[in-house]
């Protein structure tokens, strides 16, 4: 896949989008999940906050280092008409012509401000790919920490005066990133102000973490974000996560009644195929139920 370049990459993740558990699908997404390469960064924060701006900030230091990137763009569906306007890719406005970046705007689905299944499994595979993988969620709300599913670090994104660390301590949002960013931070003396309130709350929280002001207009901060970064999303042990995912997918077919199945049932899962586990898995409930999985 590698060979066949952003071509052989893009049939391969709308297979994925198509026919998740078709036999070659699992079989491609078992073989990423054994090989992995990139630190997987997440961007989760309101709407409007700057996520895509600061997005192609990165892209653009990411790439003068000499690193490939991969970008997972996930935008909302509406949820009267299950589409989706796929805009974040048209936003980020990267070379097409640039064979180190690669760009995919995935739909939410059903999950408000969260990640799809289909979106889970499109991260395994970019991450077996580049050397450094984005994921920017629809962030929306307290669904935010979906992100954690598929990200080695977590970034959170505020703009200055907009009150948003007061909201997001009221949410719990607060003990969610490994890095925050105050964005806009050419927006001087709010932005400032802005970063103080962010640290009052976090303190108040009793956690530690970096809080940085940014701006892709003028590049402050990017390279210092990069570095916080870089010492925390390196290629994480993911051993841990199968088991998130399995419950995030059956929560999502099944419902509730879904996940106390799973917990009582305790099924026997291969650490090495995960992504055939779960196939297997969701088979064996909808026979149960006598439905069929989408």
């Amino acid at each position: 896949m590698v060979a066949g370049g952003k071509p052989a990459l893009a049939r391969a993740l709308s297979r994925i989008e198509a026919d998740r558990f078709g036999d070659l699908t699992i079989d491609l997404l078992d073989d990423a999940f054994a090989a992995p390469k990139a630190g997987v960064l997440g961007l989760t924060g309101p709407p409007g906050v700057g996520k895509s701006t600061l997005t192609r900030a990165l892209i653009g230091a990411l790439r003068a280092r000499g690193e490939t990137v991969g970008v997972i763009a996930v935008d909302p569906s509406s949820q009267v008409t299950g589409g989706s306007l796929l805009g974040d890719r048209t936003r980020l406005k990267t070379d097409p012509q640039d064979t180190g970046v690669y760009v995919r705007s995935m739909a939410a689905g059903d999950r408000l401000g969260g990640l799809s299944d289909a979106t889970i499994a499109a991260t395994v595979l970019m991450r077996a790919v580049f050397d450094r993988v984005i994921v920017e969620s629809v962030g929306v709300g307290q669904s935010e920490g979906d992100i954690g599913l598929v990200s080695d670090a977590t970034l959170l994104c505020i703009q200055p005066g907009s009150g948003d660390s007061l909201q997001f301590m009221k949410a719990g949002i607060m003990e969610l990133p490994d890095i925050i960013a105050v964005t806009k931070a050419d927006a001087g003396a709010a932005a400032r102000r802005a970063v103080a309130d962010v640290e009052g709350a976090l303190s108040l929280s009793g956690r530690t973490v970096p809080v940085l002001a940014v701006s892709a207009v003028t590049g402050e901060g990017v390279d210092a974000l990069l570095e916080k970064a870089a010492n925390l999303a390196a290629p994480g042990d993911w051993q841990a996560r199968p088991p998130r995912w399995l419950a995030h997918s059956v929560r999502a077919t099944f419902g509730a009644a879904g996940l106390a199945a799973l917990a009582k049932s305790r099924p026997e899962a291969d650490p090495r195929r995960p992504f055939a586990t779960e196939r297997t898995i969701l088979d064996r409930f909808a026979a149960r139920w006598n439905i069929a999985e989408s």
